[in-house]
């Protein structure tokens, strides 16, 4: 089965290549400089039919896992990071609805997201917990057939845009709750009364991701939206969540780490000393250099298939893999938009360069949650046999 959803990639990134050029690349730099969502983006993506990447077959979607979705972004995010993440989101979303759906979920989310009709995105981050995403403050109390939802959750991507939320949330109840084992998840409609965006971020980098924050006040979402169970923490964030997440994150910042990769190499072929017609691709210092930054890439992009092979496949050591993949392709994306930087001299330091934007959209990967600090501690705690948190 893994085999048969993994000989489909190829056609699925060929025809998101496909939409990049055309659509996506042709608009990146007004995405940028602007802040606008992506809407276009997202459009040519629903009209391609890939927007149910993550729905099963039996949904109508393509039923692809982690590879598909860490290859698909990092398609998208060589030439549009903020649409990557976007795109990305909404299918991290989709998989979170996916892992333990209801026939209604099934009907009333995942067919119209197949269809195209419908994007989705997470909730999750809060002000008050940081970077700790798993630990929400945003209550659910029961109230009747419906619950009542309270908080403020900060930077949702696609925020204002999409059709529903995931939102976790805590089970309202004492002081004394241990909130890490009463995560909940509920999928929260655009439509919802209660429900208010605040301020749009202007960001340094990913300008385009519409990441707002949303303020939910005694918000009423009824049972049914609930996804899996009351206090399905460790399963949700480890095992789904987590997991989709870090792979659209890691596959977005490889593309950008290319992105500078194919910058630098153009600027070397390119530029020619007037007093010698010496290219800058014939001194060897800068070759060394541009060979460091190939392989860089090559290595992470290596480890990043690695750990979505694994996670697909089920195998037990998946999880240190998963945990490091977007910390390694987010040093990587720095470190390479960093030498691009130097590499290509005055022509990128320019302001609001194709470059500068490659640095700014690359910074944005380690204050994402989890942020890189985080994920190397995790991965030793992985690697060790000791619990996450």
């Amino acid at each position: 089965m893994h085999s048969f959803i993994h000989a489909q990639i190829p056609e699925l990134k060929s025809l998101t290549e496909r939409v990049v050029e055309a659509e996506i690349a042709p608009r990146a730099e007004q995405v940028d400089r602007e802040g606008r969502w992506p809407e276009h983006s997202l459009n040519a993506l629903r009209t391609a039919g890939l927007l149910g990447l993550q729905v099963p077959t039996s949904l109508g979607g393509h039923g692809q896992g982690l590879l598909a979705l860490s290859v698909l972004t990092e398609s998208i995010g060589a030439a549009c990071p903020s649409s990557a993440l976007c795109f990305g989101m909404h299918c991290v979303g989709t998989a979170v609805i996916a892992a333990k759906a209801t026939p209604f979920h099934e009907e009333a989310y995942l067919r119209p997201i197949a269809r195209g009709e419908h994007i989705t995105t997470l909730a999750l981050s809060e002000s008050g917990s940081g970077s700790h995403f798993y630990l929400p403050q945003t209550t659910l109390q029961i109230d009747g057939d419906s619950f009542l939802v309270n908080g403020t959750k900060q930077f949702v991507t696609n925020g204002g845009h999409a059709d529903s939320y995931v939102v976790s949330t805590v089970v309202q109840g004492d002081s004394d709750t241990d909130l890490s084992g009463d995560f909940s998840c509920l999928l929260v409609d655009a439509s919802t009364k209660g429900i208010e965006w605040l301020a749009p971020w202007d960001g340094f980098g990913m300008r385009g991701n519409s990441s707002r924050p949303l303020h939910l006040d005694h918000a009423r979402v009824p049972m049914r939206h609930l996804l899996g169970t009351q206090g399905d923490q460790a399963w949700y964030v480890f095992e789904v969540v987590a997991p989709y997440f870090l792979m659209a994150m890691a596959g977005t910042y490889i593309g950008v780490a290319q992105s500078a990769l194919d910058a630098a190499g153009a600027h070397l072929r390119a530029r020619r000393f007037s007093h010698s017609g010496q290219s800058l691709a014939e001194i060897e210092s800068l070759q060394t250099r541009y060979a460091d930054m190939w392989m860089a890439v090559e290595k992470t992009r290596a480890l990043v298939r690695e750990a979505a092979r694994r996670a697909d496949l089920g195998e037990a050591d998946a999880l240190p893999f998963l945990l490091s993949c977007k910390a390694d392709a987010g040093e990587t994306a720095v470190k390479a938009a960093n030498e691009a930087m130097t590499i290509c001299g005055g022509s990128a330091y320019r302001e609001n360069s194709r470059v500068a934007q490659i640095l700014r959209d690359a910074r944005a990967s380690h204050v994402m949650s989890p942020t890189t600090d985080i994920l190397h501690t995790w991965t030793g705690r992985a690697l060790l046999g000791l619990p996450l948190l």
